[in-house]
C-alpha cells in the first residue's frame, strides 16, 4: 500500500520536512522512488514567483531540444537553479544526466492575453516539450507553471534526498506547500511520469490505493481534454477528474466528491438537491471511482484538501500546530514532524466528506 503526505505552512519549509513526514511510513513503500510538488516557493525562487518555472529531467540532447524550443517560441530565460548532486558511491538512484529548474518570461504577445489564455499557453508548451522529449527518448518534463517545482526520481527516497542534498536545509529550496509520495506504481511499469504527485494547470494530486474503474475513467477522460494524456497510473484519473469538475466545468469543490463517489440512489432521493445529484450521476458516471483509496490535492488558489473512498478503506489523518497543517496516510508521519501537537484535535476524515485547509490554515469539513 502506498503512503502519501502533504504539509501546508505559514512559513517556508524545506523538502527535508516532507521526507521526515514520509519516511516513518517505511513499510508502506518499497524504495522505488520519491516525488514531490512544491508550491508557493521561496529560497532561490522567491524573486520569480510570477514567472513560469519549468521542471524537467533530461539528457544533454534533451536540454538542447528544450532550449531550442523555448527560444523559437519566444520564452526568455530569467533564472535557473541547477542542483549540484552528491554523487557518492552506493546510492540507490537511477539518476538522469541533467535536472533543470528554470524560470522564463512570457513571450511578448502574452501581454495581450487573458489570464486563462496564458495558462493555456503554459499547458500547450509543456505538452509540446513532453512530446519532443519522448520522441527523442531524451527526458521528462513534469510541470511548467508559476511558483511550482516538481521533482520525481526512481530509487531509495533517502538516497534520492542525499543525491539532491535535500537533507542539507541550506535554504535553496523552500515552500509553504509540499505534497510528496515515497513510492512508484505497483501495478504498472516503474516510469517517472507514473510517480505521484501529478500536476495539471495549478492542480496537484497524489493518491494512496487503486482505482478499479481505471479503464472506464481513462476511456472517458481521453476525449475530454488535451491535457489528459499518458495514463501511466490509474491514480492519474483522480487528478483529471478534479481538473475537469473544478476548472473546466467550474463547479464547487464539494461536487468533486459527488462525482468520484456518488451517494446511493436511495439517499439521493431524500436530498433537496436530488435533481442536481441525479444529473451528475447520469452525465459523469464514467468518472466514478472504485476501490480503496485516499486523495490529497492542492488547488490553484493554494487550498489543500483530502478525501477517501466511499468505504473508507485507506487511512488518512490531518494534524495541526499554530503554524502548520499536515496530512498523512499514517499518524506516525505526523508524530515525527509535529510531536508536540494536540493529538486530540487530529481529524480522521470519513468516507462522506472533503477536508479543506485554506490559506489561513483554517480546516473545514465539507459533508457530502
Amino acid at each position: 500500500m502506498c503512503r502519501i503526505g502533504s504539509i501546508k505552512s505559514k512559513v517556508p519549509i524545506p523538502p527535508s520536512m516532507a521526507l521526515h513526514l514520509m519516511l516513518p511510513q517505511q513499510e508502506g513503500h518499497d524504495n522505488s522512488g520519491f516525488a514531490m510538488v512544491m508550491q508557493d516557493l521561496y529560497g532561490v525562487f522567491s524573486a520569480y514567483k510570477d514567472k513560469p518555472l519549468l521542471s524537467l529531467a533530461c539528457t544533454q540532447r534533451g536540454a538542447d531540444l528544450v532550449e531550442e524550443y523555448m527560444d523559437s517560441h519566444n520564452f526568455t530565460q530569467v533564472a535557473e537553479w541547477l542542483p549540484v548532486p552528491d554523487k557518492k558511491s552506493g546510492l540507490d538512484i537511477k539518476a538522469m544526466p541533467y535536472y533543470i529548474f528554470r524560470n522564463y518570461d512570457y513571450p511578448e504577445d502574452a501581454a495581450q492575453m487573458t489570464q486563462k489564455e496564458r495558462e493555456e499557453l503554459l499547458l500547450d508548451t509543456r505538452l509540446a516539450l513532453r512530446k519532443l522529449l519522448a520522441e527523442n527518448n531524451a527526458g521528462y518534463v513534469y510541470s511548467f507553471w508559476p511558483d511550482v517545482l516538481t521533482l520525481k526520481e526512481i530509487g531509495d527516497p533517502r538516497d534520492i534526498a542525499t543525491y539532491f542534498r535535500l537533507w542539507d536545509d541550506n535554504g535553496c529550496l523552500a515552500a509553504k506547500s509540499i505534497v510528496a509520495q515515497c513510492r512508484q506504481n505497483t501495478n504498472y511499469d516503474i516510469v517517472r511520469y507514473a510517480a505521484h504527485p501529478f500536476f495539471l494547470e495549478g492542480y496537484t494530486l497524489c493518491a494512496n490505493g487503486e482505482n478499479t474503474f481505471y479503464t472506464k475513467n481513462k476511456e472517458f477522460q481521453s476525449h475530454l481534454h488535451r491535457g489528459y494524456i499518458g495514463f501511466e497510473s490509474d491514480s492519474q484519473c483522480f487528478l483529471n477528474t478534479l481538473h475537469y469538475v473544478h476548472r473546466e466545468l467550474g463547479w464547487p469543490l464539494s461536487y468533486y466528491k459527488h462525482v468520484i463517489t456518488p451517494l446511493p440512489f436511495e439517499e439521493i432521493q431524500k436530498r433537496p438537491d436530488k435533481d442536481v445529484l441525479l444529473d451528475i450521476r447520469e452525465s459523469l458516471a464514467n468518472l466514478e471511482i472504485n476501490g480503496p483509496n485516499t486523495v490529497i490535492a492542492v488547488l490553484p488558489d493554494g487550498q489543500m484538501m483530502t478525501c477517501c473512498d466511499s468505504k473508507k478503506l485507506r487511512p488518512v489523518v490531518v494534524g495541526r500546530t499554530d503554524d502548520r497543517v499536515a496530512i498523512s496516510s499514517e499518524v506516525c508521519g505526523l508524530n515525527e514532524i509535529m510531536p508536540d501537537r494536540d493529538q486530540t484535535k487530529d481529524i480522521y476524515p470519513n468516507e462522506r466528506e472533503i477536508v479543506v485547509i485554506d490559506n489561513d490554515l483554517e480546516v473545514t469539513r465539507c459533508e457530502q
